[in-house]
């Protein structure tokens, strides 16, 4: 289905480029910072101008933001604090522009609940001498302005599902531009993205990201996953990364969490595996709390043991097996090293739990 561009999306492009083209004092740079607000879900952002190009993120300055407009605060006492903490090249301005990932925090230098960031960070420190790498695969869904999936029949539903997963052609592929646009956006601003495909449910997507090393998985999902929004903002469609969007006979969305370290991707490296899994056999429901916002809510309309799932109430693991817990790739066994895959975390999971949760039990066997 070829796209077609809202009206206005709704604003005339064309005129706005006018503006994006006017020369740019070379003193001044428009910073984006960007952050997670208190649903843990939601991404929000700002712009404010620095008066030079940043050599290092301390060059930023700490700024601070309505906490109560964002599930954050109180009003009473609403002031939330911005820590940068990575930057990213602006793909929308372009030029020395930069989109500035931040930390939040309280007035009382604590941070804010949906700040995961924070205790991510303390522990990939303390795991850095086994080298953790990651990779996300990031399934999202295009919803039309309605809330219907993009493409598919007004007052009816596409033909069961089968032709649409890395498929191509008219009727089978739906948003593809939007697609282009993000992978390429996510390129110009260094997101580490690996590749996209479609999905098996019909507007449904994934893009992957990594490998990454420690706190760098989630700053790159979350940047990747604040140009998605903003691309198709441009383009006057949405992008949900609900669980299960559509009830019924459809896939869900997940964010397959693919974990290495360095024993791991060495010769014998499938006995860490090995052991890996076995720990984490051991904790399988702190995972399921860790691994979505809502503690397991969201995913149990997704992990139900059908459509390429395991069930969130048992563990399992398998080589090759798209719905257990923990696939190992059959690449894997062979080689007798490498990585495995968790297919538990939700498609609104945060990265920075996920992989902490991760490097607790598999490395530091907490």
């Amino acid at each position: 289905m070829a796209l077609q561009i809202r009206p206005g999306s709704h604003l005339d492009k064309t005129t706005l480029t006018q503006y994006y083209t006017l020369e740019q004092p070379e003193d001044k740079i428009q910073a984006m910072y960007i952050w997670i607000d208190g649903t843990g879900e939601g991404i929000r952002c700002k712009t404010r101008t620095l008066d030079s190009e940043p050599e290092t993120i301390n060059d930023i300055p700490i700024w601070n933001f309505d906490g109560s407009s964002c599930y954050l605060a109180e009003g009473s006492n609403s002031d939330i604090y911005l820590h940068p903490v990575a930057t990213f090249r602006d793909p929308f301005r372009r030029g020395k522009n930069l989109l500035v990932l931040c930390e939040t925090y309280k007035y009382n230098g604590q941070p804010t609940e949906s700040n995961n960031r924070k205790t991510c960070k303390e522990v990939m420190e303390r795991a850095k001498e086994y080298v953790p790498w990651f990779g996300i695969e990031q399934e999202y869904t295009l919803l039309d302005v309605d809330g219907h999936p993009f493409g598919w029949p007004k007052n009816g539903f596409p033909g069961p599902q089968g032709p649409y997963y890395c498929a191509v052609g008219t009727g089978k592929v739906y948003g593809r531009d939007i697609v282009e646009a993000h992978y390429r956006a996510c390129l110009y601003a260094g997101v580490k993205i690996a590749g996209t495909n479609a999905e098996v449910m019909p507007a449904q997507w994934e893009f992957q990201v990594g490998p990454c090393e420690g706190i760098s998985m989630g700053d790159h999902l979350w940047i990747a996953r604040f140009l998605l929004h903003r691309v198709t903002e441009d383009f006057g469609v949405c992008a949900t990364l609900d669980p299960k969007p559509m009830e019924g006979d459809w896939n869900g969305a997940g964010a397959h969490t693919n974990f290495s370290t360095l024993a791991m991707r060495e010769k014998g490296g499938d006995k860490v595996i090995e052991a890996a899994v076995e720990r984490l056999s051991k904790q399988h429901m702190r995972h399921i709390k860790a691994y979505d916002p809502n503690e397991g809510k969201d995913n149990e309309r997704r992990l139900t043991g059908a459509h390429e799932t395991s069930s969130i109430h048992d563990f399992s693991a398998g080589v090759a097996n798209r719905g257990t817990s923990i696939r190992i790739p059959r690449q894997v066994m062979d080689d007798k090293c490498g990585y495995f895959e968790d297919r538990r975390p939700s498609s609104n999971c945060d990265p920075y739990s996920v992989t902490e949760a991760l490097v607790r039990t598999c490395v530091l066997n907490e």
